[in-house]
């Protein structure tokens, strides 16, 4: 991880040597999502990431740290997109309490996602109301808790999860408004996933797939700065997780189309009954790439 920020950093100055054509316009290959695909910080979007057009391709790395009062998320992970139309993303995500009686807890999973564009043109399309359509699938598998050895808690399903594996489906709409300067994005998500998955799938309170509706705003104060809000909801299925929704305020950076930095207050509310709070605090993530 002490590695990454350094490599992420050298990309920024020296990707355009080997540079695809980055047709498309700055900050429309939206950040990286939490989760690895293109988007907003917490939601995917329907663009697909990286600066290729439609008759090449481009990749990014990414490192997002999340920290609120008693818990620290750490992900990193890559995302390449093909022709503007197809997208294959991956991502680590770690886990940590920071507050006792959790203070040694360290969970990780994988994701691995797959976003393809069905219709639309989020910016070329100006004269028509139609948004750019995209679907998605991500597959994410808990890799196990440690540091909660002395409770006899060494995976997700002790704590009332079905599953420690499970999928995400979802369809997103966005369109920008280039003469307002705005994005919007509306995505639906199918899922039985507990915090993102990090807490398992499915619970002792619910083990049905739901439908859970999230939404982006953005507007570009200008060609490198961008404004914005998320809203995400998610389900409620386990016990001793008493889970509300996401949101999050954020302002991205975009100095080239090599290097984006966005940082957000985040409000990821209760996450256990063993830290009855809400968890609020900074947000903030690099994206390096061509």
């Amino acid at each position: 991880m002490k590695k990454l920020i350094p490599a992420l950093m050298a990309v920024c100055a020296c990707a355009g040597a080997g540079a695809q054509d980055l047709g498309k316009l700055l900050a429309t290959g939206g950040v990286s999502q939490v989760e690895g695909a293109g988007g907003g910080g917490i939601t995917p979007w329907a663009l697909i990431t990286s600066y290729g057009s439609r008759d090449s391709w481009g990749a990014n790395a990414h490192y997002t740290y999340v920290g609120t009062q008693d818990y620290k998320l750490n992900s990193y992970g890559v995302a390449v997109g093909i022709q503007d139309r197809l997208e294959l993303s991956f991502a680590n995500q770690e886990f940590k309490g920071e507050l006792a009686p959790l203070d040694k807890l360290n969970i990780k999973q994988d994701i691995v996602g797959l976003k393809f564009k069905v219709l639309g043109d989020a910016v070329y399309e100006q004269d028509t109301w139609v948004p750019q359509v995209a679907v998605g699938a991500m597959y994410k598998k808990n890799k196990g808790i440690r540091g909660l050895e002395a409770l006899g808690v060494t995976n997700v399903k002790q704590l009332g999860a079905k599953d420690d594996s499970g999928y995400d489906y979802y369809v997103s709409a966005t369109k920008i408004y280039l003469e307002q300067s705005l994005l919007l994005n509306a995505t639906l998500r199918a899922t039985r996933a507990n915090q993102m998955g990090l807490l398992g799938f499915g619970g002792d309170k619910n083990d049905d797939t739901r439908l859970m509706p999230e939404f982006s705003a953005a507007y570009l104060i200008n060609r490198k700065l961008v404004l914005g809000a998320e809203y995400r909801r998610k389900p409620h299925n386990l016990g001793v997780d008493d889970e509300k929704a996401y949101y999050d305020a954020f302002i991205a950076w975009f100095p080239t189309k090599h290097c984006s930095v966005t940082a957000a207050y985040a409000n990821l509310g209760d996450i256990t009954i063993f830290n009855p709070k809400k968890q609020k605090g900074l947000y903030l993530s690099l994206q390096a790439g061509f």
